[in-house]
């Protein structure tokens, strides 16, 4: 039996930046209605209303009525809750609701010290995580997407895309585990994804899907592997070296479970497989990039964490909480003794490659090419980011 009705959304005393919508056929002979309640109806009611009217005109569906129950939802989230209670009623349409283009702001270059993950389905986190400053922001579209939302976050997340300005950002998409994560990429990859984070990747094969896939949508969006299982880790030289990844991570808690290790906090039950996943990075000249540090009100924990990978070679963390991206920040900053070191290193370097010197002595201790690199990074992130 066909339904009769559908509903998207989220209504309720804890609702915020969102809303509630229900689309139902209207009895014989009824004509369709648009009722509209609103906690800003006294000022942007009617704007509501015809937004909606034209949403559902876009969408071929003049023919259903609409309710809404509205928590100050932005107008991307009124349209992307009422074209998937469209959806959900009617699973053949396919047009695409318009949205207004996203924001303009600046665009940093792509250090990845902090990826602030947003859970894909809760539009109020969307709409001021830019001011946090994030290399790089996270839509989850797996793990913090309960199945039963599946459609209605990649609606909201392909809105959120073409509409929200993340201030500079790079726009980062987790999909669901490949293959069912393709669909992802196909709606998803002509909108604006900087990179795309493909989970539970375990053979190179898989990313090369992911990668045809993007270039079928006619996108340029990299992809970011995350090796979450010891299968993953063993083919980890070869997932790097797949076409379209720019970044490999390792997913710790995923991890831990799939070899039966409990987490510990000096980390050594995945110190092994971490060391794989940054050598085969390196090796493929990819950016090698570290996992999450699940306690978020730990900020003395997360710092030194922090530090620690960045002491290994990781190039960034994940963050779970706006307040952990400065942390994060302030862990991969050189600090005022490494640049000036390192200010002395190039320089004499340099100079004694002018006199024909390939090793000098700085501050008593040799210095060769290998040494004078490692420097150059260290200026390099200072001038990139700042200084700790």
């Amino acid at each position: 039996m066909n339904p009769t009705e559908a509903t998207a959304g989220h209504r309720g005393p804890d609702t915020r930046s969102d809303c509630w919508v229900r689309v139902w056929r209207p009895e014989p002979g009824q004509a369709p209605e648009v009722i509209v309640r609103s906690k800003v109806g006294s000022m942007y009611g009617p704007a509501i209303r015809a937004l909606l009217v034209e949403t559902r005109t876009t969408l071929g569906a003049d023919d259903l009525s609409i309710e809404i129950d509205d928590q100050g939802a932005l107008p991307w989230t009124l349209m992307a809750r009422l074209e998937t209670a469209i959806q959900r009623l009617r699973p053949d349409t396919r047009a695409t609701a318009p949205s207004p283009d996203a924001g303009s702001g600046e665009r940093r270059p792509h250090l990845r010290r902090s990826r602030l993950y947003l859970p894909g389905d809760a539009p109020k986190f969307f709409i001021n995580a830019g001011l946090h400053r994030p290399d790089a922001i996270i839509l989850d579209l797996e793990d913090a997407v309960a199945p039963a939302e599946k459609d209605a976050a990649r609606i909201l997340v392909r809105n959120a895309l073409r509409s929200v300005d993340f201030h500079g950002a790079e726009r980062m998409v987790r999909i669901n585990a490949l293959p069912a994560g393709l669909a992802d990429i196909a709606a998803l990859a002509p909108h604006g994804v900087d990179v795309f984070v493909l989970p539970k990747v375990e053979l190179a094969e898989a990313v090369g899907a992911a990668h045809a896939c993007i270039q079928q949508a006619g996108a340029t969006s990299g992809l970011l592997a995350t090796i979450e299982t010891a299968r993953g880790v063993l083919h980890a030289a070869e997932i790097a070296a797949a076409p379209g990844v720019l970044a490999m991570t390792l997913g710790l808690e995923d991890y831990a479970a799939d070899i039966g290790a409990t987490r510990s906090q000096d980390r050594h039950e995945s110190a092994w497989a971490r060391g794989q996943v940054l050598n085969a990075a390196r090796a493929a000249g990819v950016q090698p990039l570290s996992s999450v540090y699940a306690d978020i009100d730990d900020a003395d924990g997360f710092l030194a964490w922090a530090r620690a990978e960045q002491e290994m070679g990781f190039e960034g963390v994940a963050c779970l909480h706006p307040r952990q991206v400065a942390l994060a920040h302030q862990a991969f900053a050189p600090s005022s003794d490494e640049v000036a070191r390192a200010s002395r290193i190039v320089e004499a370097f340099e100079a004694g490659l002018v006199a024909g010197l390939g090793a000098i002595a700085v501050d008593g201790r040799m210095v060769d090419a290998p040494v004078a690199a490692r420097a150059r990074k260290v200026l390099a992130r200072q001038a990139a980011g700042g200084v700790s």
